[in-house]
């Protein structure tokens, strides 16, 4: 009796090894072929999610990012945007790690406080060299250069119409250029959103009524509708600056062949114009991607200076 219950406990240990060598090999199998999945070349894997962050109504940060997607889209990686209120907010962001890369920044003038405060951030380079902050009015107005505001406030209710309050443009005019040419108290920034600034310049346009407005190049604003830019003798708006990819701290470590492609890349007005010109115009929101993608197809020696 005692051999025969031992004979039954040797073969019930015997079943239970079985069964735990056969889960062991089961959970390998399994961690295997996740692996296999995972570096599979056809798909993006989860350590290639690249997250872009772009400030509504800014059409530079929103053209900069369906481009930088369409071309990241093909190389496997799995691109997606975050729109983020403000500049103050987007550099936070990256700071932080919360998106990966700003791919229209403007820290050398513009936003040069704001990457101040985040010395880890990492520029990736200028795609674009001679951006410009500006005030600019339709081309009839009697209005020529930011001397000739003074004492006209009157006659634009003392409004010069603006953009985001967190801008660095907004900041340049309310604390550089108002107090430089005297207007402070005469003139107020008020601020708002892009999409409304060009509300109102449009509306002004089409009942030929004067406005001021803050306004930038590149831009495609400035094409599409009948403006020029007042002079600036005091260079109150600050000097021209390069539109960089700025990106958050390590992102060159993790990703460093997509921070060198970013780096190689250069665009001229005519290039950046047109490109701009098809996400916000001609393909208009949610098609931003596809009109990237229309755009690389008609600029292909482009493409082949980032390879």
């Amino acid at each position: 009796m005692g051999r025969r219950q031992s004979q039954e406990k040797d073969e019930t240990m015997r079943t239970k090894l079985w069964k735990r060598a056969g889960a062991a090999l089961a959970a390998l199998t399994m961690a295997t072929s996740l692996a296999a999945c995972g570096s599979d070349d056809g798909g993006a894997k989860a350590d290639d999610t690249i997250t872009m962050a772009v400030i509504p109504g800014w059409t530079d940060s929103t053209s900069m990012a369906a481009l930088w997607t369409a071309i990241l889209d093909d190389k496997g990686y799995n691109v997606q945007t975050k729109e983020i209120g403000d500049a103050p907010l987007t550099y936070t962001s990256l700071n932080r790690g919360d998106v990966d890369i700003y791919p229209s920044a403007w820290p050398e003038v513009t936003h040069k406080k704001l990457v101040a405060k985040y010395p880890k951030l990492e520029d990736l380079g200028a795609y674009y060299q001679g951006a410009v902050l500006t005030i600019a009015v339709p081309d009839y107005s009697k209005l020529h250069s930011l001397e000739d505001l003074k004492g006209k406030g009157g006659d634009y209710d003392g409004k010069i119409v603006g953009i985001e309050p967190g801008s660095g443009l907004v900041g340049m005019a309310k604390d550089s250029m108002l107090p430089a040419y005297g207007l402070e108290g005469e003139y107020k920034i008020v601020t708002s959103s892009t999409a409304t600034m060009l509300a109102e310049l449009q509306r002004a346009i089409s009942k030929k009524q004067d406005i001021i407005v803050t306004l930038w190049r590149p831009f495609w604003a400035n094409a599409k509708f009948p403006v020029r830019d007042l002079a600036d003798p005091k260079g109150a708006m600050g000097s021209p600056e390069g539109l960089h990819e700025v990106a958050r701290p390590g992102f060159a470590e993790d990703h460093p062949d997509v921070a060198a492609m970013m780096a190689k890349a250069k665009m001229t007005d005519d290039q950046y114009g047109t490109l701009e010109d098809m996400v916000v115009n001609e393909y208009g929101k949610g098609k931003e991607v596809e009109a990237a993608r229309a755009w690389l197809a008609k600029n292909p020696d482009w493409l082949k200076t980032i390879e």
